[in-house]
């Protein structure tokens, strides 16, 4: 692992919970496809990314949003707007690896 992914690693664990969660299964669907998180963390990561595929299986976009609370549809947004330089790196990171 790069110094510039353990950078981007450690602002994430920083981050208040659940936004930081909410990024550690990002990193997790980007690196393995899933992982052990709550419905909500990994529908969260799903939008965050934007990445549809990531939804629990058989679960439609409409739906997952809908599962989603006023307080979780917030955080996606909050992250989403002010840390998509850090999802970016996660991606780029993702793609490096699978490349």
């Amino acid at each position: 692992m790069t110094q510039a992914m353990q950078s981007i690693y450690r602002q994430i664990d920083q981050l208040p919970h659940p936004l930081n969660k909410i990024l550690q299964v990002a990193r997790s669907l980007l690196d393995k496809g899933g992982d052990g998180a709550s419905t909500s963390e990994r529908i969260a990561a799903a939008f965050v990314l934007e990445r549809m595929e990531y939804l629990p299986h058989g679960w439609g976009v409409i739906e997952a949003w809908e599962r989603l609370d006023i307080e979780w549809q917030l955080y996606v947004r909050h992250l989403w707007q002010e840390y998509r330089d850090l999802i970016e790196a996660l991606e780029a990171g993702g793609v490096s690896r699978e490349g």
